[in-house]
């Protein structure tokens, strides 16, 4: 069974036209996975029971004759740190090695409404913590188009995934560009939401005020109906805000009404320093959509320069507290025949020691630091106050256009452990993407051009995209474009 290509769409229609069953093809991704995945790392591991029960209701409701909706069957991956009850939800980190949910998280609970199928958990940077897909406690992910390359994280398993065929979608988090980034570097379309536009109730927590949930999909339009199948305020989420969409304009966009849309173009964002490569692709994109009849404009987002200092002191500060919950004990790193033989400050040493990797090891002690006496108002009061500079940005320049466009990070996909022991060099690949997440918008990351993994030249093309920011709970504006601009390549 041929499942290159195959799109939310095209899986439905060949389910509705009995070409395959549910069961089938979901036996056909598992054998597939079976056969890719080992070189790939893209699964910490499989719900392959589960799945199989999922796909077999679907049938079972088409044997009945009832209608099915888009997402019936469907067979999708997860993100380690979004919960699904009675599987495990490690985040690829040791000191969650054991750990098994007792609960869904919201965006879960809508997804088995729909009656999809979750083919398992995907690997990632741990804790959500990375921007390359190195910092799992699992396993190392590789970049589909060339296994010498990193993949991008956090959410590096998700669109590694959804990139070699091995899940029809999948659902990622993105804190600073966790959705995009991996999204852009594996040649497949990234969705970070408004913040506030998804519950986040069930992903495990890193920077609270940063976090959202997301799709990560072949298309703009599967985009759309996995986004559309999960917005929506939610009681155990209160940041999450009462917006009805308009779900016709999210699922069916009229191309009159989008080509009206006016695109910005940031000068702070085409900076020395920016890849060639990354250039080239994004002034193609800018002139795709120009053919189609898009007007741009120049603009202006001055304090853009500040973004990335002020994230990752923001950022680390909530890290700091979120993971303050795991002591090892609570999620059953340790057997209780441990904890009696030791006091609970050499608990807390070996526990949080040796269960947190570097990274997030690194992150905890900055945002300890900058929340730390003498310190709070000197870093984190004016970080937060430099955020408020930023929104304020995006806020003028929406006054004039509707859409800004921007590349997603200034190189290709990097090599395996060519940033990896620089981390201001690895954190400077998040400069197009923080900002986004310091003022709460809706962002998506497009191919520039349809690419194509090549099994006997892995390194003849890596995929570069271009990214779309819009208004709050505009999600419809970026998705409309980038689905037309998509359909201008085929």
């Amino acid at each position: 069974m041929d499942l290159k290509d195959l799109t939310i769409k095209k899986f439905h229609q060949g389910l509705v036209d009995k070409n395959y069953s549910a069961f089938e093809i979901t036996k056909a991704f598992f054998d597939y996975i079976e056969k890719n995945d080992k070189e790939i790392g893209a699964y910490i591991n499989l719900t392959k029971e589960r799945a199989i029960e999922q796909a077999n209701n679907v049938d079972l409701k088409l044997a009945k004759g009832e209608k099915i909706g888009l997402l019936a069957g469907a067979p999708m991956a997860i993100k380690d740190n979004i919960l699904i009850e009675g599987e495990s939800a490690t985040a690829a980190s040791k000191i969650l090695a054991n750990y098994k949910a007792s609960y869904d998280a919201t965006i879960i609970k809508k997804l088995k409404q729909n009656f999809s199928v979750f083919l398992g958990k995907t690997n990632m940077d741990e804790f959500a913590m990375g921007s390359s897909g190195e910092n799992s406690s699992v396993k190392l992910i590789k970049n589909p188009y060339d296994l010498e390359r990193v993949p991008g994280g956090s959410s590096g398993g998700s669109a590694a995934a959804v990139a070699k065929n091995m899940a029809v979608a999948a659902f990622g988090s993105d804190t600073g560009g966790s959705i995009r980034q991996p999204a852009n570097f594996c040649g497949v379309v990234g969705l970070k939401p408004t913040y506030g536009a998804v519950s986040r109730f069930g992903l495990i927590a890193m920077a609270s005020s940063l976090d959202q949930i997301g799709p990560i999909a072949k298309t703009a339009e599967d985009a759309a109906i996995l986004f559309n199948s999960i917005a929506g305020q939610d009681e155990f989420d209160s940041t999450t805000e009462n917006i009805k969409y308009d779900s016709e304009k999210i699922l069916n966009p009229k191309f009159e009404d989008i080509k009206k849309l006016r695109i910005g173009i940031p000068k702070e964002y085409f900076i020395e320093g920016l890849d060639e490569e990354v250039k080239n692709a994004t002034e193609k994109a800018i002139k795709n959509l120009k053919s189609l009849g898009f007007e741009f404009r120049e603009i202006s987002l001055p304090h853009t320069k500040y973004a990335l200092a002020c994230y990752y002191i923001i950022m680390p500060a909530e890290v700091s507290a979120n993971l303050s919950r795991f002591d090892g004990i609570r999620y059953s790193r340790i057997e209780n025949a441990e904890l009696k033989m030791q006091n609970l400050k050499d608990i807390y040493l070996k526990t949080r020691g040796g269960g947190f990797g570097d990274e997030v090891k690194r992150r905890i002690i900055l945002g300890t630091f900058v929340l730390s006496s003498g310190y709070y108002d000197a870093y984190y009061n004016k970080a937060q106050r430099v955020r408020q500079l930023i929104k304020k940005d995006f806020s003028e320049a929406f006054k004039e256009i509707d859409v800004i466009l921007t590349p997603v990070a200034p190189t290709p996909a990097f090599k395996i452990g060519e940033k990896i022991d620089d981390p201001l060099k690895m954190y400077l690949g998040d400069i197009f993407t923080v900002p986004v997440n310091l003022a709460g918008l809706p962002a998506i990351s497009i191919p520039v051009e349809k690419y194509r993994i090549s099994e006997t030249d892995r390194t003849k093309k890596l995929p570069i995209g271009f990214q779309l920011i819009g208004q709050p709970f505009k999600e419809a504006d970026i998705l409309g474009i980038g689905r037309f601009y998509e359909n201008s390549l085929i």
